[in-house]
């Protein structure tokens, strides 16, 4: 349901080099966006991660300090 508002603030950004990435939550569930701003903007979601499956909060947590390492690293 966030989805659109997230995409919203992610056309805000005014760099058109690099993907920008975002998330939703609703405290349960996550699911992660990537955004290229080229001459057609495309953006890709992650499936649904969820707290009530097995490891998905392993994967959660890994995939945000990949994105911060990429953040500090740019």
């Amino acid at each position: 349901m966030g989805i659109p508002q997230a995409l919203a603030y992610m056309f805000a950004n005014p760099k058109t080099d690099k993907p920008v990435f975002g998330f939703v939550t609703n405290d349960r569930e996550f699911q992660f966006i990537k955004l290229s701003k080229q001459s057609i903007p495309k953006y890709a979601l992650s499936y649904t991660l969820s707290l009530n499956r097995g490891d998905d909060l392993h994967t959660v947590v890994k995939v945000l300090k990949q994105l911060a390492y990429l953040i500090r690293n740019s």
